[in-house]
């Protein structure tokens, strides 16, 4: 298994348990510096009724909360989706270290497929990416969430 591989997995058991409770499997996981998990989340965002539950901003929320501080740049955020634009702002404005996505996202992602926001040089932080961690397992919760529903 892969550095992030036991951090990739524990973002899968979120994304499955969302996926249970109705809401697109998207887990996400905030390791601190020593690799410790802070935070573990899933989308939440039809049980919250609430646009922004998704999980990287609800694990980067309860990573905040157990630090004690917004800034994040020691931290990981490992997620089983490539960030929307929305995401991929909250871990900027996190300032980030490191940023672990599993699966690309073609119709919204916004590290790779449609856009690059967290790269972009006008911003004042970029985190290092790493891209198509446990790319299959990711991929396939998500596939067998809309194929159900198809």
């Amino acid at each position: 298994m892969s550095r992030w591989g036991a951090a990739m997995s524990e973002a899968l058991a979120a994304a499955r348990d969302a996926g249970a409770a109705g809401d697109v499997p998207v887990g996400a996981v905030v390791l601190g510096r020593d690799g410790a998990v802070l935070a573990t989340a899933g989308n939440r965002r039809e049980r919250d009724a609430d646009p922004t539950a998704h999980a990287e901003v609800l694990a980067l929320r309860a990573a905040a909360r157990a630090l004690g501080r917004w800034r994040l740049d020691d931290c990981t955020l490992v997620v089983t989706l490539e960030p929307c634009t929305m995401c991929a702002g909250a871990l900027v404005a996190a300032r980030v270290g490191t940023l672990v996505f599993g699966a690309f996202d073609p119709r919204a992602g916004a590290v790779a497929s449609l856009f690059d926001v967290v790269r972009d040089p006008r911003l004042n932080h970029r985190p290092q990416v790493v891209s198509g961690i446990m790319v299959g397992p990711c991929s396939a919760v998500l596939d067998g969430f809309f194929a159900d529903r198809r």
